[in-house]
């Protein structure tokens, strides 16, 4: 049987992060197992926004850090199709007083941790999105570097390059099973047995299975989104991201010309659910953005977040268990934080501090009760 020093189960944008820092670090043998190759489950689909506005300390602080890595991106992946951040800023509106408050306070947070956001009133917002309608807004949170990659699957594919040039392996294979081997781990797949000293689970809503048999509940569930896109249009109609939690409605331009729009509470079945979800974006839409009332769009496309309860990412070691590590649960947003992740677990491997934020979201603060929920989430 094959043995290796660190196995991550999942190819998506933390996986490849992870075995980017820990060959950074020459730890290694490294092996990256998943059953479909790199980016092909939610990395693959996601459009690539990467945003410093959160609620939590822990996010922001690793929202921060992940932004620092993108901006230098050609620099630290080496990227064979260069991908380019889009600082096109990310809008948040409030529609009443206590919305302004709760953004207020996030504001606060962000600005303490050095993320350049403010609350701006309504004249401000129309001045940052042309030809918006601010007469139903109270104010909104606004940071103008946010932004989003106009190639989101170079960057996965970016570090999955740079991790196998640095000596990581990928292999294509669904791994069925786990179990301790000694003092290490044996992972069953479908094309054999690897043996590892560590195992990372990055495989999202699919890591859970993998952990029932040791008697550990993950609390990740599969949870479906969906958005609907136009087909490419060659006039700029919308620039920034713009987020309304109270109308449950977001709406961006991307940068191939296609314009997305989502009811962010839509659930259940497309067929009979669709025409009330494309009523709330219409209905966001006719009271915001006006200039978008004659954009059709043509496609609904789905995916899945892998959430927890708490809206944050399971990180770190597994109490009881040697060797075994979390990375998933990120509830939507692990393409925004995939280079804080990696290089946190890359250190916690090597046996060094990975820093406050992430030793704040280990499995166990469920057990004692120390939730922090997130609640600026899209």
């Amino acid at each position: 049987m094959r043995e290796v020093e660190v196995a991550i189960v999942g190819a998506g944008v933390t996986g490849l992060s992870i075995a980017f820092h820990l060959r950074e670090r020459r730890i290694g043998p490294v092996v990256v197992l998943d059953r479909a190759g790199i980016g092909a489950g939610a990395s693959g689909v996601q459009p690539g926004g990467v945003r410093r506005q959160w609620s939590t300390r822990a996010h922001c602080l690793l929202a921060r850090q992940s932004h620092a890595f993108y901006l230098d991106i050609a620099t630290r992946l080496e990227p064979a199709t260069n991908p380019v951040l889009d600082n096109c800023g990310y809008l948040f509106v409030a529609h009443s007083e206590p919305m302004l408050r709760e953004l207020s306070a996030n504001v606060a947070l962000q600005n303490e941790l050095g993320i350049p956001s403010e609350l701006v009133g309504p004249e401000r917002v129309a001045e940052i999105v042309e030809g918006l309608d601010p007469s139903s807004l109270t104010g909104a949170a606004w940071c103008q570097t946010d932004g989003y990659f106009d190639k989101p699957q170079a960057v996965v594919e970016a570090f999955g390059e740079a991790a196998m040039r640095d000596g990581a392996r990928l292999e294509i294979a669904e791994v069925r099973k786990i179990r301790r081997d000694g003092e290490g781990w044996r992972l069953h797949h479908d094309g054999g047995e690897l043996g590892a000293q560590h195992v990372v689970l990055a495989a999202g809503y699919d890591s859970p299975p993998l952990l029932t048999p040791l008697g550990i509940d993950l609390p990740i569930v599969k949870e479906q989104r969906f958005l609907f896109l136009s087909r490419p249009i060659r006039e700029r109609l919308l620039e920034p991201l713009l987020v309304s939690s109270e109308r449950r409605f977001a709406a961006k331009q991307l940068a191939n010309g296609r314009v997305l729009a989502s009811d962010l509470t839509a659930n259940g079945d497309p067929l009979r659910e669709q025409e009330t979800w494309r009523r709330t974006v219409r209905n966001g839409i006719e009271e915001l953005t006006p200039t978008l009332s004659y954009v059709p769009f043509d496609l609904l496309i789905d995916g899945f977040y892998d959430t927890t309860p708490d809206h944050a990412e399971l990180l770190g070691p597994v109490e009881r268990f040697p060797g075994l590590w979390l990375a998933a649960g990120f509830s939507g947003h692990g393409f925004m934080v995939a280079p804080a992740i990696g290089h946190a677990l890359a250190a916690w491997i090597a046996g060094d501090d990975p820093g406050a934020p992430a030793a704040s979201l280990t499995l166990d603060r469920f057990e004692s009760g120390s939730l922090e929920l997130e609640t600026q989430v899209v």
